[in-house]
């Protein structure tokens, strides 16, 4: 019995040869390709994979045309990123986690496809910024802003200070409004 590759379930049969996903064909390197210009690159289907021309005739060797760039330099938009919630959104310098990138079936490029990226922390606990600020500037006297962020014990030291006597609570209407204080968790705001 002849075990089929499973490759073979993304590429669809039958379909035009220049239309299959990156995992159906085997393309030959070309050297002469101008980084961010368009080149042609000469292809070949995998074993089992089924593809036609525009006459609808079976075809194996093709060519494809694709802009020269290796996989890592694609826009945002072609890849999709593992996401990290477990690092700090709010500090000074922003922190980076690392990422394993995938890029979409769709999309020719140069190189691999898996590929490791370093990203921005870039993820939202669910606390909007204008609520935030209003609850700064309506009871921030009582800490209801930092219980609202998360952050107990500064809503405890205002709410037993009156706001610092009023100074704490001027500070923090400004540095919310800044976004300089931002949730806890170290979140972004909504």
């Amino acid at each position: 019995s002849t075990e089929i590759p499973s490759y073979v379930t993304k590429c669809p049969s039958n379909g035009l040869c220049s239309r299959l996903p990156p995992d159906c064909m085997t393309c030959n390197t070309n050297y002469s390709c101008v980084y961010g210009k368009m080149a042609t690159f000469d292809c070949k289907v995998k074993p089992y994979v089924h593809c036609v021309d525009q006459n609808n005739n079976q075809q194996e060797n093709f060519t494809i045309n694709m802009t020269c760039q290796f996989c890592w330099q694609l826009a945002t938009t072609d890849y999709v990123c593992t996401n990290s919630t477990s690092c700090m959104t709010v500090s000074c310098p922003r922190q980076r986690y690392n990422a394993t990138c995938t890029v979409l079936d769709h999309i020719h490029c140069l190189g691999n496809r898996v590929f490791p990226k370093m990203l921005y922390c870039n993820w939202t606990g669910g606390y909007k910024w204008s609520t935030a600020l209003a609850l700064s500037i309506t009871l921030g006297g009582f800490g209801a802003d930092r219980f609202y962020l998360g952050q107990w014990r500064e809503g405890l030291g205002k709410l037993f200070s009156f706001g610092g006597l009023g100074i704490w609570t001027l500070i923090d209407v400004l540095l919310i409004g800044v976004g300089y204080v931002g949730p806890a968790d170290g979140s972004l705001y909504i």
